[in-house]
Formats: structure tokens, sequence, C-alpha cells
């Protein structure tokens, strides 16, 4: 049985809101609109939803100035779905906390599919299971253990830093920034090359196939996720 969240849409768009509703009470969630910023922010503390599904173009604001102002009145998990599809549009939104991107036009499976790893996060972050798995990798955030089909993994220190962070958000899309920042306080420059080699270490002990990952994928120019199993 699917436990029902409330999933706030917003998006100027009728068609969009709509396809999106059908999809979400498909899944069990009960579904609220808004066509702009103003309504999306009344919303919040009317209908406290879990999710919000945020468009970047709306008509009375733009959607990046409008995730800081979501965040700071709701711990609503924000899913950007937007026709914007630059890298730095990107990353200015998950660096100003939305916890994933979706590019329109969309794969509805694949959307519903993040709206569960958001819904995986929250209870996480509220409390829940402390182990994450991926395809026979088991994460143990809370005794610092890694393992491949019950076997141990050795891990270096940097290693074992940038995996936990990853797997702390399981599904969710980590930028090199945020990474970079974690792992390599005051140590990096911001050089991305830190992290490639870091992964692709990371690729060679814990995918079957390194060369073509199903566990850390790589999100063109913006960072890295971890693939939770269902």
């Amino acid at each position: 049985m699917t436990t029902s969240h409330q999933v706030l849409v917003v998006d100027d768009e009728p068609a969009i809101r709509r396809l999106l509703r059908a999809a979400l009470e498909r899944s069990g969630h009960q579904v609220h609109e808004a066509a702009d910023a103003a309504s999306a922010l009344a919303s919040l503390s009317a209908e406290r939803p879990q999710v919000v599904l945020l468009d970047l173009g709306l008509p009375d604001r733009d959607g990046l100035e409008l995730i800081p102002l979501i965040r700071a009145r709701s711990d609503a998990t924000i899913l950007i779905v937007s026709a914007r599809d630059a890298t730095d549009e990107k990353v200015a939104a998950l660096d100003l906390g939305a916890a994933d991107y979706v590019t329109k036009p969309f794969d509805t499976d694949e959307l519903l599919a993040r709206v569960r790893a958001a819904l995986r996060h929250r209870l996480t972050m509220q409390g829940g299971a402390q182990q994450v798995r991926s395809h026979g990798i088991a994460i143990d955030l809370l005794s610092r253990r890694v393992t491949r089909d019950g076997v141990d993994v050795h891990l270096t220190p940097k290693e074992y830093q940038l995996l936990s962070e990853l797997a702390r958000f399981p599904g969710r899309v980590i930028t090199h920034a945020h990474l970079l920042r974690t792992v390599w306080p005051n140590e990096t420059d911001g050089e991305v090359g830190y992290l490639r080699v870091v992964v692709r270490n990371l690729r060679g002990k814990l995918e079957n196939d390194p060369a073509t990952p199903i566990i850390i994928v790589n999100e063109l120019g913006v960072g890295y996720r971890l693939m939770g199993s269902e």
C-alpha cells in the first residue's frame, strides 16, 4: 500500500499541472496546485506539503528566488521541474536548496522515482534507517561499514567520506561544489579532478562494470548521485 503524501505542484502551465496531478494521484499522493509564486507561498502554510515540484519560469517571480523562500517557511523537499537545461541553472537551484532537478520534457515514471527518492530522504533525515543498499552494496552510516555481497570493502578515508556524503542523500544529485567543500575543505581550490579520481576508484571497488556505472552515476557538469535499490 502506497503511503499518501501532500505534494504541491507549482507551474504556470495548466497542461503540466494536469499531467503531474494525474500521475501523482495514481501513485496515491494528495496533490495541490499553484500557478504562480504568490499562490505557492500561500499553499505552504495552508496545505503543508512534504514535496514541492517547482517550475522556474513563473509569471510573478523567478523560481530560483522562490527556493530560499520555501525553505525558510517549510521543511518540504523541493524538486525542480523546468525547461531550463543550462548547467549553471541546475547548479544554482541545487546550491540554493533544491533536492533534485528534472528537465522538461520529462518521463513521468522517472519523475515519480525522483519523488520517491525525495520522500525516502525525508524519512532518513527524520530518524529513519541509516543503511543504504544499492545493487549488492550496503553502506551502514552508523558503523561506517561498507560491504559488497556481504564482504567488507576497504575504502580510503577520502573514498568513504565521498561515498557517505552521497549515501546521506540516496537518489539525490549532490553538486561538485558541495562534495569538494565537504570532503576537501580548503584543499582543492574547486578542482573537480579530485572528485573524478576518487569516484573512479570507488567505481572500481563497487561497480560490476566500472565503465557502465549503475551505483554512482554522473549528472554531467553538475555532480553525482548514489542510486539506491528500490
